[in-house]
Parts: structure tokens; sequence; C-alpha cells
């Protein structure tokens, strides 16, 4: 009997794909760190991440997530699309298209100091991850 490997593919919106290269290992509560961990553990052995629009595998353990909308506070949802609009747009990528976190961590530099003008300043996350913001600058 043949066997498939039918491993799952990595979904990540696009300013995750800037943001959780300075994860530090905070977040809001213990199962949304977890999910964090696991999905970082998968695509630093080069499992292939999917570009998707909207909620992703990040996401899905947020505590401000209903259905497909970020809760966070007001305007959260638009302010997200917005955010991963720019980050596509910066990183040259599309939603749908597929890309390797060795490919994103090779573009982060070349991007991080317009990223880092355009949301870093007023993020809420911005003291977790000075240091490795830092060392990308």
């Amino acid at each position: 009997m043949k066997k498939y490997n039918l491993k799952t593919i990595i979904k990540l919106r696009g300013h995750h794909l800037v943001c959780l290269h300075f994860f530090k290992g905070e977040g809001y509560n213990s199962e949304f760190l977890e999910n964090l961990e696991d999905l970082l553990r998968k695509v630093e052995t080069g499992e292939e991440i999917e570009i998707c629009s909207g909620a992703d595998d990040v996401c899905k353990e947020c505590p401000y997530l209903r259905g497909e909308m970020c809760l966070y506070d007001e305007g959260a949802e638009d302010e997200t699309r917005e955010m991963d609009r720019n980050a596509l747009r910066l990183l040259r990528l599309r939603v749908n298209g597929r890309v390797t976190w060795k490919s994103l961590r090779e573009k982060i530099p070349k991007i991080i100091h317009k990223w880092s003008r355009e949301y870093c300043e007023e993020c809420d996350w911005r003291k977790v991850c000075i240091i490795k913001l830092q060392y990308f600058g």
C-alpha cells in the first residue's frame, strides 16, 4: 500500500511574513505562544509557506479572532489588511504565492528600515522585538 505525505502547508498573511522574524517568546496566552513556536519550528526547517489573505495559521490561536475578523481594537481588521498589503509590496510577493523562511530572512534586511518607519513605532509589540529589530537594522 502506498503511503502519502499529507504535510499541511503553512499559511501566513503579509505582515506575519515580516513580524515573525522578531518573535521573542511572548504573546497573548500559552495556546497562542505554543502555536507560534510550532509554526516557527516548521518554517525554519524549510517547510514552504503559502501566502494568504486574511486570518492565517498564526491568527487561528489569537484570542481576538472572531471568524475571520480581528477584533483587537476598533479598526484592527482594516489596519491589519493594509499592513498585509504593504508587507507583500515591500517583499515583492503576492497572495497565493509560496515562499520559504530562508528567502524571507534574506529579504528582511532590505525592507526593515521602511517597514520599521511605517509600522514599528506605534506597534503594541515593539517592546518585544526591539532587540531583534536592531539586529536587522
